[in-house]
């Protein structure tokens, strides 16, 4: 069974956050949340959003990105970063059971720092219109979980 990990780097907005923790409670995933946080974790939105689920959900948090490197001791190879400048699709990659689906905040990515610290890893799901800037990150991270599971227990 698929045990990888969704990560998300300073998301802002609650209702993703818990649609996301549904999305981990449903295929049994550990959600890990890296601060800053822009709302309480306790706020009824994310509760709303993951239902009656959110009680459920496997759920790390990290002080920082250094703390989640630290502490994960995450390998450089079975981390895949999300972004929308990535070249490199995330279906042709090999995702693993110790594997970290890592996205970043829905405003603002994920720091240019983290990008150039792990640009090897950069990973981008296909939007073929050019009206479209980026997709919903719960979208996001459900689509890569459900491709995750795939590689990993279909393979």
């Amino acid at each position: 069974m698929s045990k990888f990990k969704i990560v998300l780097v300073a998301p802002e907005i609650p209702g993703n956050t818990g649609s996301i923790g549904r999305t981990c409670v449903a295929l049994d995933l550990e959600l890990i949340l890296i601060k800053p946080l822009a709302f309480d974790i306790d706020e009824k939105a994310v509760r709303r959003a993951g239902l009656d689920y959110w009680k459920y959900v496997k759920l790390k948090t990290y002080e920082n990105w250094d703390d989640f490197l630290n502490q994960e001791k995450p390998e450089k190879d079975k981390m895949f970063l999300f972004s929308r400048f990535a070249t490199k699709p995330l279906f042709n990659v090999l995702i693993t059971k110790d594997s970290y689906l890592v996205f970043g905040s829905e405003t603002k990515g994920l720091s240019s720092e983290v990008k150039s610290q792990f640009e090897s890893q950069l990973v981008t799901l296909p939007m073929n219109s050019e009206h479209i800037r980026s997709l919903n990150l719960s979208n996001a991270a459900t689509a890569a979980a459900y491709e995750a599971i795939r590689q990993i227990d279909f393979s």
